[in-house]
């Protein structure tokens, strides 16, 4: 019964629609995990000033930073356990889901202390405005004290995901952000607390919903089922994972160096800058989920047909997905930009709506137009992976983003400095890694077709 209203069988049937099916919940649940962060900069804008706005904004590259190693090595279990699925190996996927789980423990344990020793250094190097600083500091600490959560849940969604199941996880995430909109206004409008009332309300949620998806795996019949006493680490499992999470966890945090390099280039215009361009990247956030689940659910897709040896389907399912995040992407940045100015009000009191408008729209007429070539790159990137490369993707992404990214700040931007010609080193970035990944793809395509076949 379970398996028939939750998993999917990614290597029968009609691509397009399962595609869709398994997309439009993985999309609801990107956007309501990225409204918790979307609350905490509205609650703290409009109740506590524009300074805790600024102050929450400053710390989510750095943030990013330090988590998307590990974070990386949950998508290496997604690839696993999806292609273990696909193909039939139910003993594979019950060593990778216990495998995945105690590695999701032992790495919020390490990110936790990582980022209560060295986060609060950071932001100073970061050149994080003195008057924000002390509550970006306060932030960080609490939200780094939830990793724990966050990891299991990453891991946890995983591991659902690789088995076609988006559903569950939406779930869950329903009910953490309902709870944590309800602790937001509790702790800052009822307890007059500050950026660390934020910071509670979103580990608070977090928790919520990884013991939820804990609980799913541990109810399951089905082989991706969780029992403590079988929690273990499999070598050969871990092995893989970090083989295929490193390359991925690497790339995403050197990805972060670059925005941190650009965040600190924002900052060095002051607070009402940093103000803008919080609640810019906030919203332009909501644009990039819905694109990035194409990531997950190519990755997913290739997975399990790649089990089986499917090429045909893996082809069509990479130019499906191309096309889609080509669309949604166009359709969303364009909506983003066109009610730019109403959204970036709701994240500033009266006194200090027209700076946060006025600084934050600089960052949305660059981006929102172009930011569907971020979702490109991604979806080949996560077509590679798929495939089993994870080094390959995170070069020529390394070279090809953040690389560049680094040598505009160093020169360009430097040259002529203004904030335009610093956005606009994310588009033009996009454009020549996407070309770059599509060109690797047809060659490691072509390559393992004619080894298997």
């Amino acid at each position: 019964m379970e398996k028939k209203k939750y998993s999917m069988n990614m290597c029968e049937g009609p691509l397009f629609s399962k595609i869709w099916i398994f997309t439009i919940p993985l999309i609801l649940s990107g956007l309501l995990q990225l409204l918790f962060n979307a609350v905490d900069m509205i609650v703290a804008g409009r109740f506590v000033g524009k300074e805790a706005l600024a102050a929450i904004g400053s710390t989510s590259s750095l943030i990013n930073l330090l988590t998307n190693v590990f974070i990386g090595l949950s998508t290496a279990a997604n690839v696993l356990v999806a292609r273990f699925f696909g193909s039939g190996r139910e003993d594979d996927v019950q060593e990778t889901v216990h495998t995945s789980v105690a590695l999701s423990f032992i790495t919020g344990v390490i990110m936790t202390v990582l980022g209560i020793a060295v986060a609060p250094k950071l932001l100073v190097l970061m050149g994080t405005h003195e008057s924000v600083l002390p509550m970006a500091t306060i932030y960080t600490r609490i939200y780094f004290l939830g990793m724990p959560v966050l990891m299991l849940y990453n891991f946890g969604a995983a591991i659902l995901r690789a088995i076609g199941d988006t559903k569950r996880p939406l779930y869950y995430l329903t009910i953490s952000g309902a709870i944590n909109a309800i602790c937001n206004v509790i702790f800052i409008v009822v307890f007059h607390m500050g950026v660390d009332g934020v910071a509670y309300a979103t580990v608070l949620s977090q928790a919520i919903s990884a013991v939820l998806t804990l609980r799913c795996l541990m109810v399951s019949d089905e082989c991706y089922r969780f029992e403590f006493k079988k929690l273990h680490i499999y070598k050969d499992k871990f092995l893989q994972i970090l083989r295929l999470g490193l390359p991925a966890g690497f790339q995403g945090s050197i990805f972060s160096i670059s925005n941190v390099l650009i965040q600190s280039s924002v900052n060095s215009f002051g607070p009402d800058v940093m103000a803008g361009n919080s609640a810019a990247s906030n919203i332009e956030g909501f644009v990039y989920v819905t694109m990035n689940t194409f990531h997950v659910t190519c990755l997913s897709f290739v997975s399990q047909n790649y089990g089986k040896h499917y090429f045909d389907r893996i082809k069509k399912t990479l130019l499906i997905c191309l096309g889609s995040v080509t669309a949604v992407g166009l359709a969303t940045g364009t909506l983003a930009y066109v009610f730019g100015p109403q959204l970036l009000s709701l994240y500033a009191n009266d006194a200090d709506k027209a700076v946060v408008i006025e600084k934050g729209m600089i960052r949305m007429s660059i981006i929102m137009f172009t930011y569907f070539t971020c979702g490109t790159m991604d979806t080949c990137v996560g077509a590679i992976r798929g495939l089993g490369y994870s080094i390959m993707p995170m070069i020529v992404s390394l070279l090809g983003a953040c690389a560049f990214r680094v040598v505009w700040i160093f020169t360009i931007f430097r040259a002529f400095r203004s904030l335009e010609n610093l956005y606009i080193s994310y588009p033009i970035s996009w454009v020549i890694t996407t070309t770059v990944h599509l060109i690797c793809f047809i060659v490691v395509f072509n390559k393992m077709k004619k080894r298997i076949v």
